[in-house]
């Protein structure tokens, strides 16, 4: 029978196929227009960055050329040919080449300072008043003839550029020249050209070099410059260009030109958003009015909806929750319309699928105890029969003591065997019993020795009957009999956040580990000859009342021997008993 759409999904499909194509041909056109408006913008703002960078040039080139002017002025190479003759003049011609100095500094449009030095009797002429005539005059250090940025100590932390021209030209240190001319301006001239260019043209921009060094405008956000800047350095970057780049979670047009004369970077930011936000208004009014209509459909198909969506959505939820094996799940809703029939018939069906499994489970557990109880009855006939052969031999001999200790150790232990009622005893009882089986053991062989350590924690804990007493007959009978030099049984506790382990350790002749891993294997099996019934016995109780990760396992022990573990699940709500610790020579 072919599936009909019910009148809910068809509106549904009608109103999408509605929406898609308005919301993709404007998607797309808005696309479109974004990528030219925003192509248009980056490229006014690199040319603007640009035309910047360009006067800026202009103007440290300007300054550039100032070494070179006074280097050929005929009053300073006066001054530096006569400046050692007896007959001249010099303090008149220092002054006139201070004025001179000061007179060239002030015709530029930048805040500089011109310097003269002359290594030959170490003098040093300059516009600063600061720097004129100083005797601290760096004789020994490299020769600048690019633009250099540093920071002097007189400066009080604010950077300048330096740039020198030396005769002879070929000279690499000041004290090897004739002559120095120095040419010296602030970063605050940089500074005010870049107040100036953020107030016209709303942006943030500063210098950055290839190193840590930058040059910020007196507004700027150092957090953001900060961010920009390391991302910039260390780049392979070109002589201009422009990247998108996100800080607090905002995206920035970052843009950027090398100047050609300090080798430093104009770089500007700018807000994408604050870009795109006359297309953002659009786009928002665009969302608001397919909100509106979207809100406008819902409600004419809210009606469909109660009536057809949420029983139906009922129905699934509660035929999940019976898939998952939660037989009680019913429908607890009112459609008051033909979904009231099939919620109904559902109910029903639940109900007597669960009155179905529930019999077959109790049938299943009614099934299991009456197998334990027939495993636990299989454990230990071998047993009462060796102690009466030991009582009758006892009495043979007149060994009166013996008799004794046999019959009240073996009269305790099959008191505590023959209790069938109650399946589940404590960590305490078992031990209890093993107590009573390994004096009985030593009444038979007298060089065995026991050791128990068990933590308070796990006295209270609730095992099966009987789980405990096969695992040290077994070390007695494949064990201690076996080697005339085997004495010793060890039982020890440990206990984690989730599961409780009691090890049985003796130290007889043990097995290899491939005969372990085929024990490991024949428990998982079906019981067999090749393995024990009570071992067999012992890890099914364990694994049928803890579930997955309980049972038993074998190990090789310490001293050689064999070690078996019970590993059961942890019972956090009881209450600690004292520490059994008790040891038998």
């Amino acid at each position: 029978m072919p599936y009909k759409l019910n009148i809910f999904s068809k509106i549904l499909i009608l109103l999408v196929l509605l929406l898609i194509p308005i919301v993709l041909l404007y998607s797309y056109t808005n696309h479109i227009t974004n990528n030219v408006v925003q192509d248009q913008i980056q490229s006014s703002n690199l040319n603007q960055l640009s035309f910047f960078m360009h006067q800026l040039d202009g103007d440290v080139e300007r300054l550039a050329m100032s070494p070179v002017i006074l280097g050929s002025d005929p009053y300073v190479r006066e001054y530096i040919d006569r400046n050692d003759s007896p007959s001249y003049d010099m303090l008149k011609e220092q002054s006139r080449m201070i004025q001179k100095l000061s007179l060239q500094s002030v015709s530029s449009g930048w805040v500089n300072e011109l310097t003269i030095a002359i290594p030959k009797g170490k003098q040093v002429l300059s516009s600063s008043i600061f720097v004129n005539g100083t005797d601290t005059w760096p004789w020994h250090r490299k020769i600048q003839r690019t633009w250099t940025y540093e920071v002097r100590e007189s400066d009080k932390g604010v950077g300048s550029f330096i740039r020198e021209i030396s005769e002879p030209i070929r000279a690499q240190t000041v004290d090897q020249t004739n002559v120095l001319y120095q040419v010296r301006f602030s970063v605050q001239n940089m500074v005010q050209l870049l107040d100036v260019y953020k107030k016209d043209k709303r942006s943030d921009p500063f210098l950055v070099d290839g190193g840590q060094g930058s040059i910020l405008n007196s507004s700027s956000d150092p957090a953001i410059t900060a961010s920009i800047k390391e991302q910039l350095i260390g780049s392979d970057l070109p002589l201009s260009g422009q990247m998108q780049t996100q800080i607090n979670q905002q995206q920035y047009l970052v843009s950027y030109v090398k100047s050609t004369q300090l080798g430093w970077y104009l770089v500007d930011y700018v807000p994408v958003q604050k870009i795109l936000s006359p297309i953002t208004m659009t786009r928002k009014l665009f969302y608001i009015t397919i909100g509106l209509l979207l809100v406008m459909s819902v409600l004419a198909s809210f009606l469909l909806y109660r009536n057809v969506q949420i029983p139906i959505g009922k129905m699934i939820q509660s035929v999940q929750k019976v898939k998952r094996g939660d037989l009680s799940a019913r429908i607890d809703y009112k459609a008051k319309n033909e979904f009231d029939f099939l919620i109904q018939r559902f109910n029903e069906m639940a109900t007597q699928i669960q009155v179905l499994v529930e019999d077959v489970y109790a049938e299943k557990i009614r099934s299991r105890e009456a197998t334990l109880k027939q495993l636990q009855s299989q454990i230990h006939p071998h047993f009462l029969y060796n102690s009466l052969f030991f009582i009758i031999n006892s009495a043979e001999m007149d060994d009166k003591e013996s008799v004794v200790a046999m019959s009240q150790n073996l009269a305790e232990f099959y008191r505590y065997t023959t209790r069938v009622e109650k399946q589940a005893v404590r960590l305490q009882d078992e031990l209890n019993l093993v107590v009573h089986y390994l004096n009985i053991q030593q009444l038979r062989i007298h060089r065995l020795t026991y050791e128990i350590a068990i933590p308070n924690e796990m006295l209270d804990e609730s095992v099966p009957r009987l789980i405990l007493q096969p695992l040290v007959e077994n070390a007695i009978i494949h064990g201690i009999e076996r080697s005339l030099e085997s004495d010793h049984i060890a039982i020890k506790g440990e206990q984690d956040a989730e599961w409780n382990r009691v090890i049985v350790e003796d130290n007889g002749r043990g097995l290899s580990q491939e005969v372990l891993t085929k024990l490991a294997k024949q428990l998982e099996q079906p019981m067999s000859d090749d393995i024990g019934c009570g071992t067999w016995n012992v890890h099914h109780r364990l694994f049928y009342q803890f579930g997955e990760g309980s049972g038993l396992t074998f190990q090789i022990g310490e001293k050689g021997g064999m070690k078996a573990v019970l590993t059961w699940k942890r019972d956090t709500q009881q209450e600690a008993l004292p520490a059994i610790q008790e040891s038998r020579p």
